[in-house]
């Protein structure tokens, strides 16, 4: 863990802590690969590529759903087909939707402690991922209580990429840019852009290869909370 606090620390009271999701707070134990989507829909008469289904789902995830906001498996899934201008029959898409009911996430077990601590000091916790909200939320529900936001792409109207997303976080909240940090385990989505929009950004780096300019770098959510206590205590008068 590494501490070396800016001069935009000094004199400003923190308010909030966005976390990601993905890698942060959970991750995933058992997805459904593309191959096994394109061998179900050959054996159905369809010929879809493993590319092929892959590319309509990322476009429906990054680009569609921050429009629509799909609320099911079967819904989301549907449009994943239309982008890529493959018509199945409704047995066929039920069977695709079951195969994908059976993906499963859990919580890293520091995510369990680092959210009620970091509500314990007095900050408002935000979730921020570009993720449909119906393949995740469950498995927030052991400290959901201790969420105060839960912002996807859709609430955004963008995907994590855009700055627009911090920006309506921000107003969620009523905060300036100052008085959030953000911790995630992507340079780029959790800590070079909120460091562009004055933001405060910790990198969590679980598997101890990260190197280099990142100004705090974590192994875990506990060191993360540690540094957070530390910018509270460096901002209070």
């Amino acid at each position: 863990m590494y501490l070396v606090f800016s001069s935009n620390c000094v004199n400003v009271m923190l308010k909030a802590v966005i976390f990601d999701l993905h890698g942060t707070l959970i991750r995933a134990v058992g997805e459904v690969p593309d191959f096994a989507v394109s061998e179900y829909l050959v054996s159905r008469g369809y010929d879809v590529s493993p590319q092929q289904f892959h590319a309509g789902l990322v476009f429906t995830v990054f680009v569609d759903y921050p429009r629509y906001g799909y609320g099911s498996w079967r819904e989301f899934l549907g449009h994943v087909l239309e982008v890529i201008g493959v018509v199945v029959d409704e047995d066929t898409l039920e069977g695709l939707t079951a195969m994908f009911r059976e993906c499963r996430y859990e919580l890293y077990p520091d995510a369990l402690n680092a959210i009620p601590r970091v509500r314990e000091l007095g900050l408002k916790t935000v979730v921020a991922t570009t993720t449909p909200r119906f393949m995740f939320y469950k498995y927030l529900e052991p400290i959901e209580e201790c969420l105060d936001l839960v912002v996807t792409g859709f609430e955004a109207g963008c995907d994590k990429s855009n700055p627009r997303m911090y920006t309506c976080i921000l107003e969620q909240l009523g905060a300036r840019p100052e008085e959030v940090v953000v911790v995630g385990d992507n340079p780029l989505l959790d800590v070079e852009i909120p460091l562009r929009l004055g933001m405060h950004a910790i990198l969590l780096d679980r598997r101890g290869v990260r190197r280099g300019k990142h100004r705090f770098v974590v192994k875990d959510l506990n060191e993360a909370v540690a540094i957070i206590r530390e910018l509270l205590q460096a901002s209070s008068p």
